[in-house]
Formats: C-alpha cells, structure tokens, sequence
C-alpha cells in the first residue's frame, strides 16, 4: 500500500511527492510452551534468531542439566543472535609444541569475550522458514548440530537461509533450526564430583532440550514435529549418534519420536570411558586447582560460584583441540549410566539406539588436520608411544604397535590418501594423520554400519566418501572440508549440488534416492558400496579399504577407547 502524506498535497498543488512504501509486517509467531509471541525477521527466508529455550545456566544452575522455560515469555523480538556459549580455544597450560597460552589468555578476557558475543546465557535456537509459511504448512523440519571437537562452535556460524532457498528451489521446502549447546567444560565437565551430582553430559541435554522445544512449538512456525531429521558435523556428527544411543534408544518425548531420520557428516561412535575414568578425573581435578577450589570442601559449588573470567581460564587449563594431544579430548560426551548409558560401540553391539534410517560418511582424509602438531614424532617406536601416552591407556604397547602395523608403508597406508610419497610433512605425519582418521572417523564409521545392519537389518543406512579437495598439498579433504561445499555450497560444483539434492531428498522422503536425483546412491545396507563424490563428479566403491586395520579394531575395540 502507497501512503501520499506531504503538505504540498493537502493543499492540492500539482507538485511531485515522496512515495513511501510500507514495510512488510514482521512474521509473528504465537507459541505455548513456554507460551510467548514471537516475532522475527521479515524476508524471502523468514528468520527467528536467538529464540531461548532454557532457563539461563547461570549461577546455581551452572554446570546443571538445562532447565526448560515453564513462565510466560511475553513478547519475544527474535531479530539478533544470541550469545555463543563459552569457548575453550585453545589451551592456557603451556606445549613447547604450540605456544598458545599467551593467546588463549587474551581470547578468555572479559573484554574479548564480549566483544565475540560470548557467555553462559547462551540456550538459544535459530528458526529458518519459507517466506509465507502458515501453521497449516506442516513442512519438514532439519535440525542442525555443529561440531568444534566438543569445544568450540555456536549456531549462528550456520546460516540456514540458502538451505531454505535451495529446498524452494527443489519443490522440497523446509523449516532449518540451527541450536546453540554448552562445549567445553561447560557442557561436558568430567569427574566423579560430576558424577554425583547427576550434571553429566550436559551439552547433550541442551541439544535434547532444544528437539523437545522444537517438538512442542515447531507446529506453531509451520513446521511438523513428526518429520525432523538431525544432522551434524564432526562433534555435532558424533552427537547425532549419541541421540540415538540415548537413554538406552528411547528417543521419545511425550510418547512420540523426537525425530525419524539422522545424518553424520564426519562422526558416529567414540568408543569413550566412563566420565570417572582417571583421564576424566585428571581434567576435573586439574580445573578445581587451577580455579583455586582445591580447599573447598564442595569443589563444584566451588566451580559455580566462581567467577566467570577465572572458572573460563581454569576449564582452559588443559590439553585442547588444536594442540599436540590433537582429538585426545579433555572434554566429549562419556557414558554416565544414565544419560548416555555405556560407550557408544557398545550400545551399538547391544542394538540400543533408535531405529532411523541414516546417511554417514566421511572426507578421506579426515587426520591430516589433527596430525600437523606432533612434528616431533618421527620414528615408530615414538608414535606407538605418542598413541600410548596421549590416546589409549586402556590398551598394552604391543596392542597399539599391532595397530600401526596395520599401516605398514605411508606411500600406499599414509594420508592424504593416494599421494605416493608426497605430502609426508614429518617422517610420520602421513601414518599419525591416516590412523587418528581411522579410529576416530573413517573405519568407526564402518564400524557402526556393519554392527547397525546386523542388530537393524530392517533400518536402510547410506555412507560416502569424500575426495572433492583431492590434490590439496599436505590436507588432501580434511576434516571439515565438506562444510565449505555442503553446508555453505561456496563452490556451486558437482558435489555442493547432489549432497544438497540427496539430503533434501532425505529431509522429505526418508531417502535421497526419492526426489531430484541424476545418480543413484546405493543403500550402504544392502550392498555395502559408498558414494564415492568428487568435485565435478561421483561413482561408487566397495567399502573394504584397509580392511586388515578394520579387522584389528573389531576385535580389540575395547581397548582403543578415548
């Protein structure tokens, strides 16, 4: 509507006016659990960022399981991002490997903290929809968790909206929800103190928390709580998982299914030791000392109460991500008894997990990333003790050694993958890089497949590989990689085209076969072939690569925990 309002016009001379256009009126959505009035962000992709969904973690709640919103909310402006939860970015404690104390201080300042937007008060959801979509719409709803090895990421790295376009573009709309979750020790404080208190795993029970909103309101934004896929990458892959593995499968709220299909970009089964475990309990102590809690006679009120800046510094205190333990990670999701019963592979053994089809597949060179830190490693006998001291205490030398001899000549055994006697940056980077790939991501993934189609012949599974960065010097398709071509699709090539094709295929049908498709994708379940996708190209192999390392880790898998 054209509204004419100048004084020139009252008058009724014949002069030029302004034309101003009246802006479209913001969508507003009235929801009832909590009940609120949400109002968001006007568009060809409606969005609603920086919803909450929990209480505030904060004060005695910090380091509880999240608290669900029970008061009215009012009116909600869902038109900012909210707070990324606190970062743990790299360690304070100091590696003669990687000098990163310095700037791990400065990243944990008030100051810069503020700065990046981040703080405890962060359980907040992101919303994506068509422009127009109504509570009759019941569209199909994809829940993204992001990774950061369990200590970093927030969810507004992700913008849904292109996903949002590209499912309007295929005739397959879709709601997107993006969900911010605790990392670090904030989400995933180990120790028997933990224990106790019934607070483990809680990064897992924010992301829990934020399905069960979804499932209470979605309908109210157009969406079906019936139809919801999760999908994640690396961390946020892994945490997939373990919605599945949770409370022993049951993966239902008020009786119905929280979600009906998964997808694992990089990620599935950690093999982990309980949240006691002595490494568990090293990194609790290690946070109590460094906060200065060591004297209280609760040492986790002690956490509570501390104060923000010196609790970040103290939960920043042990090995990180980006350092020489490389994915030895102090903080990841460990089994409690309860939330997340026992260790993954063995909920998969034991046919405990949801009964969803899936998609999981994986870069093919998924280590080199996590094996650029440990340059001083460069004969055998140092790896074999590099594995021992830093990454499996529950396995013998000889066991581990058996291990890298599954790995016999980096020419052919070394990743990247298929790079002869190139790209070897230390004399033992190309082995470290292909066995922390393996364990952690390549051959677990096949793992998980083979045990799930056994205990689960009835449920179809779909896996790839990826080789669309073949070439890269030293990287090969790193770990991540693929959220370049898939998520942000920043090169609109072969491979960003089909997995967006394939996974809204499966966001809507259960099946990235059913839809816009120009190559079948072989149920992994039935013929045991991966979709082998390259950057301007696809094929199929037979998922046996390495087959002698594959072996070695079924019947040893006990051993080889985090």
């Amino acid at each position: 509507m054209k509204v004419l309002i100048t004084f020139f016009s009252l008058l009724g001379l014949g002069l030029a006016v302004p034309v101003i256009e009246e802006r479209a009126a913001a969508p507003t959505v009235t929801i009832s659990y909590p009940q609120a009035t949400i109002i968001g962000k006007t568009g060809d992709v409606e969005i609603f960022p920086g919803i909450p969904f929990a209480k505030p973690p904060v004060g005695a709640l910090r380091f509880k399981p999240p608290q669900p919103l029970t008061e009215p909310q009012g009116t909600i402006y869902a038109t900012e991002n909210g707070k990324a939860c606190p970062q743990f970015t790299f360690s304070t404690a100091i590696d003669d490997s990687i000098p990163t104390s310095a700037l791990a201080t400065l990243v944990n300042t008030p100051l810069f903290q503020k700065t990046l937007n981040f703080g405890e008060d962060c359980l907040v959801l992101n919303i994506h929809r068509p422009k127009g979509t109504t509570v009759n719409s019941k569209l199909p709803v994809l829940f993204w968790i992001y990774g950061g090895g369990f200590q970093l990421g927030w969810n507004y790295m992700y913008d849904g909206a292109p996903w949002v376009s590209s499912g309007l573009t295929r005739g397959q709309p879709i709601i997107l929800v993006t969900v911010n979750y605790r990392v670090g020790a904030f989400g995933f404080l180990p120790g028997k103190e933990v224990l106790a208190d019934g607070s483990s795993n809680i990064g897992l029970l924010d992301q829990r928390l934020g399905l069960q909103w979804v499932a209470d309101n979605i309908g109210a934004f157009g969406g079906d709580p019936t139809k919801v896929t999760i999908w994640g990458e690396s961390a946020g892959a892994i945490s997939v998982f373990d919605h599945m593995a949770l409370y022993d499968g049951d993966h239902t709220y008020k009786g119905k299914p929280l979600f009906r299909g998964a997808i694992m970009n990089s990620g599935s089964i950690v093999p982990a030791d309980p949240i006691d475990c002595p490494k568990g309990q090293k990194i609790y102590d290690t946070i109590v000392s460094v906060a200065g809690c060591s004297k209280a006679y609760d040492t986790l009120s002690c956490l509570r109460e501390a104060p923000y800046e010196v609790l970040l510094n103290a939960t920043s205190s042990v090995p990180s991500l980006l350092s020489y333990s490389s994915i030895s990670l102090s903080y990841l999701p460990r089994p409690d008894g309860k939330v997340l019963v026992r260790s993954p592979d063995q909920s998969v053994l034991l046919g405990k997990f949801a009964k969803v089809p899936f998609i999981v597949g994986d870069q093919e060179d998924e280590g080199t990333l996590f094996a650029l830190f440990q340059s001083t490693i460069k004969t055998i006998p140092q790896l074999v003790d590099y594995l021992k001291t830093y990454f499996f205490h529950g396995a013998t030398t000889a066991q581990i050694q058996a291990l890298v001899d599954t790995y016999p000549d980096t020419t052919t055994d070394g990743s990247p993958f298929r790079t002869s006697i190139f790209n070897n940056w230390y004399p033992q980077f190309k082995r470290l890089a292909a066995i922390l790939g393996d364990l952690t991501f390549t051959i677990s993934r096949r793992a998980f497949l083979d045990i799930a189609n056994l205990v689960h012949p009835d449920v179809p599974s779909w896996s790839y590989l990826a080789s669309y960065d073949y070439g890269t010097p030293i990287l090969g398709t790193f770990h991540g990689s693929d959220l370049l071509q898939v998520w942000f699709g920043v090169v609109p090539n072969w491979a960003s085209i089909s997995f967006r094709s394939y996974y809204l295929n499966f966001v809507t049908n259960l099946d990235p076969n059913v839809g816009t498709v120009v190559v079948n994708w072989p149920r992994w379940s039935l013929k045991k072939k991966l979709l082998s996708m390259y950057s301007w190209y696809q094929t199929t192999i037979d998922d046996n690569f390495r087959d002698d390392t594959y072996q070695f880790l079924l019947g040893n898998i006990n051993n080889f925990h985090i």
